[in-house]
């Protein structure tokens, strides 16, 4: 009795998955000691998981406790194992690693007189196998065999360079055939996030066969919550759910109705995007921070970003951005009655200004006015030449932006946008920066700033409030002698 008592509990401590679901004790949300046992999003991704795995998610799904777990497990009963969990904060990348702490304390005593942990402090745990799990901000130097990635689409939205470093270092210190899981809410359309999520889901839907380096796209929605109090159906949710249940194939219970129901009471505008129920929705509602997003997804909603053709009979203006050391951008668009069309939208670095000068001539457009900023009358030092007086050479006569405060820019943006209608082919990447140009986050107070962040959205946005400053001079004849001599007094200093 006594050997097959041993055979059996040997053989159950060699099932990685029963040893996930009678092993571990966490704290639950009631505060309360429970015994960790997988959930349904989380039994899904165990089941599916890949070597690479980009998991989009509603929150309340416990995925960064199972992938907590999942790493502890691994260290413990394999030796030399070296795992890393990365979070956008040292105070988070803490937070989870006491998930970690509290499991190893609480585990049986036989267990842990096996795997002694040698090294023990608030973020690292060194077991006496060799085996090795940290948190951290950052991973660049450590050589690891699983690699866990906490809420990466707030590290790419909110701290862009802490993103750039988790790409070039932390994820180049995995190997082929090693373990990634990166996890998050959806945070816009920008950032390496949305774009990881918008290559690994097409692939997915492709059917593509993955290689050991390639991503898994994994979607969990919030459709496993359910409340249990009868409410009734809102009219205008009744719409949504009938859709959402076409979309999936399957009736959605009317408990679970009930929770998103009220869950949509606190969350407002922020519900499709800490709660989605399609990896689209994810990305279609992210407005925090976000300067025009409300605009564009009212203008996607309404069917004015869609193709839109060139009339003959009225002329085109152009809106810029102009670049220093930095990109130049430029809006291609028509004043049709109350509506503006926007045609096309072009962006560029490295090239002088004459690049742009002759790309606008080259197309066959019939031209008005060419809107720039209020310093374009600044010098170059290069040619002892403004860029007013450059354009003037190659026949383009620029006129000038009204100088305005940034915030009331983008308050003309914004007054603007409602007007607009936009080819959706070339004006993409415009559309993109519109949508994702958003204000700087300050790390310190833990708040968004006044300012704008500079990053690929500014140049397509700042050349955008250029012709939301600049349409109501269309009627004039541009820069005036005497405006051009008065500009150049101000900016240029003998």
């Amino acid at each position: 009795m006594i050997s097959t008592n041993v055979q059996l509990a040997e053989q159950l401590l060699n099932d990685p998955f029963w040893r996930l679901n009678h092993l571990y004790w966490i704290i639950d949300k009631a505060g309360n000691k429970e015994l960790f046992k997988l959930n349904w999003a989380q039994e899904k991704l165990y089941h599916e998981m890949w070597y690479c795995n980009l998991i989009l998610k509603a929150r309340q799904l416990g995925i960064s406790t199972f992938v907590c777990l999942l790493f502890l497990d691994r260290c413990l009963f394999n030796s030399n194992q070296h795992a890393g969990i990365i979070a956008h904060t040292r105070e988070d990348a803490e937070m989870l690693f006491r998930r970690v702490k509290f499991a190893y304390d609480s585990l049986p005593t036989e267990i842990k007189a096996l795997r002694i942990a040698n090294t023990d402090n608030a973020r690292e745990l060194q077991l006496s196998n060799g085996s090795t799990l940290r948190v951290g901000t950052s991973m660049r130097s450590s050589t690891l065999q699983y690699l866990h990635i906490s809420e990466f689409g707030k590290i790419c939205a909110k701290f862009p360079d802490k993103a750039r470093e988790i790409i070039t270092g932390s994820l180049n210190a995995i190997a082929s055939g090693q373990y990634v899981f990166i996890e998050s809410t959806a945070e816009g359309r920008e950032g390496y996030f949305y774009e990881m999520c918008r290559e690994a889901q097409a692939a997915k839907d492709a059917g593509k066969e993955l290689s050991n380096m390639d991503f898994r796209f994994h979607f969990f929605p919030w459709h496993g919550h359910s409340a249990s109090d009868f409410i009734e159906l809102p009219t205008d949710m009744q719409g949504y759910f009938s859709q959402l249940e076409a979309i999936l194939g399957h009736t959605i219970e009317s408990a679970q109705k009930a929770w998103y129901i009220k869950r949509a009471e606190t969350q407002g505008d922020d519900m499709k995007r800490e709660f989605p129920s399609t990896p689209e929705e994810a990305f279609e509602t992210s407005n925090e921070g976000l300067y025009y997003s409300r605009q564009i997804v009212e203008a996607r909603q309404n069917g004015r970003i869609r193709r839109v053709y060139y009339d003959a009979n009225t002329p085109v203006h152009t809106a810029w951005d102009l670049g220093y050391n930095d990109s130049t951008a430029i809006w291609w668009y028509q004043v049709c009655g109350q509506e503006i069309h926007l045609l096309e939208y072009y962006e560029n670095s490295g090239e002088p200004l004459t690049h742009y000068l002759q790309l606008i001539k080259s197309k066959s457009y019939s031209y008005g006015k060419h809107i720039v900023p209020h310093d374009a009358a600044v010098h170059e030092y290069s040619t002892g030449l403004s860029r007013i007086e450059v354009a003037r050479n190659h026949g383009i006569i620029f006129t000038i932006a009204p100088d305005i405060a940034l915030i009331d820019g983008i308050d003309a943006v914004r007054n603007t946008l409602n007007r607009c209608w936009f080819d959706e082919i070339k004006c993409a990447s415009g559309i993109k920066a519109l949508e994702s140009y958003k204000k700087e986050w300050n790390d310190r107070h833990g708040c968004w700033s006044s300012r704008p962040l500079h990053n690929f959205a500014s140049h397509g946005a700042d050349a955008f409030r250029m012709l939301a400053v600049g349409t109501g001079r269309l009627g004039n004849k541009g820069l005036s002698a005497e405006e051009w001599r008065n500009l150049r007094e101000q900016y240029i200093v003998s």
